[in-house]
């Protein structure tokens, strides 16, 4: 298929695009020989493109899509807020929408957390976490506390503060100067166990060594950050549920928070609601977003407990609000689309389902584990990831700079296919609503694509 020769339209859109607009996480140059897609509409599972082409969207849009595009529900949810009430200072005001879901968030979350702090997207929610724990530390007089721990391979978003605990090289060479200094722990990730070692012993031995951390710098550090379950941005790397209830007992022991980013893991993904549930744990901090709306608007939310919540409450004078502000913090319009979202929860046996899709996805990608070029194929929840290496005895990887991944890419373009690899690591996340017929879809293109990475 020949992707220049498109219509007039799609052509003109995406020429006018590069003219004006500087894209995420892109080097712009690049696009001088990649496409670049111009969607007109989405339906389910599917976007579609200004020449009617379809591409199953096995990213969910970057993870936020739940419930397919253009859904219904949530679509009605939203035109109904637009017509009463589009924004309004959520600084001594409040709303139907933001009081509902906070309502829904906290019966739904795990057993204490008590409060909700609204903000505008994923990365945001993680600054507010950051500070809150600081600022609580300060308030009750331990002011010594200013630093983050956090894992090796972890990735929490692209803000300054975000960033910081984030262990993403690329990111921390280019940014460094500007960045805090977090302590980085291990991660518990099986995938870098030892020859032999089974996930839940790889936990072990990594809960061994944030002890050590936690020895030497606790009475320095605020709180330890993590992704539950899945460190998605760093390659989809999979830890066992027991490391989680390992680490809430030693935060607990050390007098630091827990902050769990369940941002790209909550809703769903993991096969419960939250991830936290798998080890029966709740965290200080609970950020959430992507899904948060069903992928209809920007929202994200910190839900912390009544023990934080009053280390802030007291008269004016003593100086201890939070300090943090959004202009659309709470903005109506997100918060309809996700009470929509959570009551599609409370409507229907999403979990269910999502467990017999997941099975599905789990048998059809079996096979790949016997590849030449595969060293891993693992999964959780409606989360999958598929390893390529050079060598599979070694594991050893390709070169980044052959950009096996892009090969993926373009060949899912070709047929129909939206996956966008982590470097080589193809991974599956869609939404909800896709069924069978449409894993075997996207499962099959991948392992063509696969086919031509590694050739």
């Amino acid at each position: 298929m020949n992707h220049h020769a498109l219509n007039p339209s799609s052509a003109s859109l995406a020429t006018r695009d590069l003219a004006v607009l500087w894209h995420p996480c892109t080097q712009m140059h690049d696009h001088e020989t990649i496409p670049m897609v111009p969607v007109v509409r989405g339906e389910g599972a599917w976007l579609v493109d200004a020449e009617g082409r379809r591409y199953l969207d096995g990213i969910s849009s970057w993870w936020t899509n739940l419930f397919g595009h253009a859904n219904p529900r949530i679509g009605a949810a939203v035109k109904k807020q637009v017509d009463t009430l589009e924004h309004v200072i959520f600084a001594g005001f409040t709303h139907e929408p933001a009081v509902e879901l906070a309502e829904s968030l906290l019966r739904v979350a795990p057993p204490g957390l008590e409060r909700v702090f609204l903000a505008d997207n994923g990365s945001a929610a993680i600054e507010v976490a950051l500070k809150m724990s600081f600022h609580y530390w300060q308030n009750i007089g331990h002011g010594e506390k200013t630093r983050f721990i956090a894992l090796t391979g972890s990735y929490h978003g692209e803000t300054l503060g975000a960033l910081s605990v984030s262990d993403v090289a690329l990111y921390r060479r280019t940014y460094a100067p500007l960045l805090l200094h977090p302590e980085l722990a291990p991660s518990p990730d099986a995938y870098e166990g030892e020859p032999g070692e089974t996930p839940v012993q790889v936990a072990a031995r990594r809960l061994g060594q944030m002890r050590t951390v936690l020895e030497r710098h606790a009475h320095e550090c605020c709180a330890v950050i993590v992704e539950p379950l899945v460190q998605c941005a760093g390659g989809m790397r999979m830890h066992d549920a027991s490391y989680l209830t390992g680490l809430r007992a030693l935060c607990d022991e050390f007098h630091v928070h827990l902050i769990a980013d369940e941002i790209a893991v909550g809703f769903g993904r993991t096969g419960t609601l939250f991830a936290c549930e798998q080890s029966a744990i709740t965290p200080d901090f609970l950020c959430l977003s992507k899904g948060l709306t069903g992928g209809f608007l920007p929202l994200s939310a910190v839900l912390t407990t009544g023990n934080v919540y009053a280390a802030f409450y007291d008269e004016y004078r003593s100086g201890k609000a939070f300090l943090h502000s959004h202009s659309y913090t709470g903005n109506p319009l997100a918060c309809a689309a996700a009470v929509e979202t959570l009551r599609i929860f409370a409507d229907e046996p999403v979990l269910e389902r999502n467990r017999l899709l997941a099975a599905h996805l789990r048998a059809r990608l079996a096979p790949l584990t016997d590849h030449p070029h595969v060293a891993d194929v693992r999964q959780t929840g409606m989360i999958a990831a598929v390893e390529l290496v050079a060598d599979k005895a070694t594991r050893r990887p390709f070169d980044a700079g052959e950009r096996r991944g892009l090969r993926v890419y373009l060949h899912g373009l070709d047929h129909g296919a939206l996956l966008r690899p982590l470097g080589n690591v193809v991974y599956f996340m869609p939404p909800y609503v896709v069924g069978t017929d449409e894993i075997d879809h996207l499962v099959d293109v991948a392992i063509a694509g696969i086919e031509r990475a590694v050739a």
